[in-house]
């Protein structure tokens, strides 16, 4: 208690051990979890010398780059001893990430050198190593978290037509790099997705859910109506592939308008619908999305959300933060504790009727209009996780289709662990 008094009284950021202490009722691996995503993971040679590339699944298909900007054979990430995951990014060793280094020849998580916690690596799925009826490696097409499948339709996002992609994304970067590097599709061959998903079911007992996201696609009669019809080709296929009409799924897209909500739940077997708002308040929407805000706008936006609840029902429709956006130069949040009150704001909001609000710790990455820039402290995100949890249980929003076993991203679901709603 004596830190914790001398850090308040000194008005520093809250160490790992402070944030813990202050805040009981958040589990101490949830809070370290916030932490390593906030500075991210290096990986110590004996830790990558650890890696069986036969055991262990490596870098995959993201549509989003690392920290420190490379594509390598690396964990893909890490698993805690409660079995849930810590989805990280390789950071340069000068930006003080947490290192990844063996100890009595384990993987463990070491801060300031020693050894806090025991992490293991991604299990590779059966499928990875095998190739499609085209020739692709099968990771390539579909990749996998421990318990839930992966599909990256596509690798680009037409808001960058005009330079009106968001501020944090680098998409762009990582489409290239895909491509190039890896030998990634560009775009997937449904039919070849719905041959993959099949190869990797036969893997018993591991996927509890199966995920698409892409970037936005502005074509179409009305905009994002092709956007909508590859989603729906690539869902149809896939559920060919079942004997029931809705399988456990989640689609993170735009936010599509009401017809488009309606064929997505109609003519496919998706459970759940996410549209990542990104920041919440119309100034900093604007200045962060500006394609979002260009195409759509901030309350059109929040309308759609709204309105595909009545489409997907109560529980299933949320929508996604990069938290700590909000707190960056030009034009964020003076201080933490507005950020905080404003946000949950917005959120309860949106809870009210009905949507849910997940977040992502903001990853600074190179090449990005904000990349140079830090993440908040680690007791923003212990609040803001307690926050968001705390309005899912104000208004009983269960958030199944995106906790700790399906997506593992984001540090407020995790806490559905312990109280589901």
């Amino acid at each position: 208690m004596a830190n914790l008094n001398l850090a308040i009284k000194e008005n520093r950021p809250l160490s790992r051990a402070e944030v813990t202490e202050k805040y009981p009722d958040i589990p101490p691996l949830v809070i370290l979890k916030a932490d390593v995503q906030r500075r991210g993971v290096h990986y110590s040679e004996a830790a990558l010398g650890a890696l069986d590339l036969e055991l262990h699944a490596t870098t995959g298909t993201h549509i989003f780059g690392a920290r420190d900007g490379k594509i390598a054979a690396r964990p893909e990430s890490l698993l805690l001893r409660d079995g849930s995951s810590i989805i990280t990014t390789p950071t340069p060793l000068e930006l003080d990430p947490y290192l990844v280094d063996l100890h009595e020849g384990r993987p463990f998580l070491f801060e300031d050198g020693e050894p806090v916690e025991e992490v293991d690596y991604w299990p590779r799925p059966d499928f990875y190593d095998k190739t499609s009826s085209s020739g692709t490696l099968m990771q390539n097409v579909v990749s996998a978290r421990p318990q839930r499948l992966n599909i990256f339709p596509y690798r680009y996002c037409t808001f960058w037509n005009n330079g009106n992609g968001c501020s944090f994304c680098d998409i762009v970067t990582q489409m290239k790099k895909g491509k190039e590097e890896l030998g990634i599709p560009a775009r997937l061959d449904p039919l070849e997705v719905k041959e993959v998903v099949w190869e990797a079911l036969l893997e018993p007992g591991r996927y509890a859910a199966l995920f698409l996201t892409a970037g936005s696609n502005v074509a179409g009669k009305r905009a994002f109506d092709e956007e909508v019809d590859y989603y729906i080709e690539i869902l149809q296929r896939v559920g060919e592939l079942f004997s029931v009409p809705k399988i456990p799924s989640q689609l993170i897209g735009t936010a599509f308008d009401d017809g488009q909500l309606e064929r997505l739940y109609r003519e496919t077997p998706l459970t759940s619908y996410t549209a990542d708002i990104e920041v919440l308040g119309e100034e900093l929407f604007n200045r962060h999305c500006p394609g979002k805000a260009e195409w759509i706008g901030y309350k059109e936006w929040k309308r759609r959300l709204v309105r595909a609840v009545d489409i997907f029902g109560p529980g299933r429709v949320n929508t996604g933060l990069v938290a700590g956006v909000e707190l960056t130069s030009p034009g964020g949040y003076k201080n933490e504790d507005e950020a905080l009150a404003r946000t949950l704001e917005e959120a309860e909001d949106l809870a009210s009727q009905g949507v849910s609000t997940v977040y992502i710790v903001w990853s600074p990455r190179p090449g990005t209009a904000i990349g140079d820039q830090k993440n908040a402290s680690l007791e923003y995100y212990a609040r803001l996780a307690a926050g968001l949890h705390g309005l899912r249980g104000k208004y009983r929003l269960p958030i199944g289709f995106d906790d700790y076993r399906r997506c593992g991203n984001h540090p407020d679901s995790d806490l559905s662990r312990l109280h589901n709603f």
